[in-house]
């Protein structure tokens, strides 16, 4: 398959659910997906579907997604006008962190999400999808900045929202990062090098669609 062969991200997203080698899905009740790109290219993922996302196939849609609602308001946006993902589409066993080889089975499914969206920012939610992008990196240093991906779509790092709910502390960092994304999609704030890059992966996300 190629990508130009998927006409719509139901049709990525049926493909994936079926052509994937995730072990996750031996243990969820469904994948976990959005079906309608965002019409301001706005694309927030996280790190695994829980238990509220397993019941629906839908993502955020639990105490985490309310927070992020709450968030994006304050902002003047809505869930309607961005699209949100997982690095995993399936929940793992009692929540826990996704494992490597599970990420990884998911890589190309998500490369394809992401370069049918063709993102004109992606927010980075948490460890696990901050490594996805910048591997180097560390959410506690750099959120709340944006930095250029290797691909030349800007990834802005930002706290997961489950974080702020087991620590509240953290509330206030999320909300002060959440003006900051919204400083630099108004243009106040320009992207930063991401010296960690690794210049051997620019067509990191096109090479990859190709093991399609």
């Amino acid at each position: 398959m190629k990508l130009e062969d998927f006409k719509s991200l139901k049709e990525i997203h049926e493909y994936f659910a079926l052509h994937n080698s995730c072990k996750l899905k031996k243990y969820a009740t469904q994948p976990v997906y959005e079906l309608t790109p965002p019409k301001s290219g706005i694309i927030f993922i996280g790190e695994a579907p829980g238990v509220n996302e397993d019941k629906q196939g839908k993502p955020f849609v639990g105490a985490a997604g309310k927070l992020l609602d709450e968030m994006l308001r304050s902002i003047g946006y809505t869930r309607e006008d961005v699209y949100v993902t997982n690095v995993v589409k399936y929940r793992p066993p009692e929540n826990r962190e996704p494992l490597p080889d599970e990420k990884e089975s998911c890589r190309v499914w998500v490369n394809a999400e992401l370069l049918f969206i063709k993102p004109k920012i992606i927010v980075a939610l948490g460890r696990h999808a901050l490594e996805r992008f910048l591997p180097q990196e560390h959410i506690s240093i750099i959120h709340g900045q944006v930095f250029i991906h290797s691909s030349g779509v800007p990834v802005f790092a930002m706290y997961h929202p489950a974080a702020a709910l087991y620590n509240p502390n953290l509330k206030k960092t999320l909300q002060e990062d959440f003006y900051k994304l919204k400083d630099f999609l108004d243009g106040k704030i320009q992207p930063l090098e991401n010296e960690n890059s690794n210049q051997k992966e620019k067509q990191v996300l096109i090479d990859e669609i190709l093991k399609l």
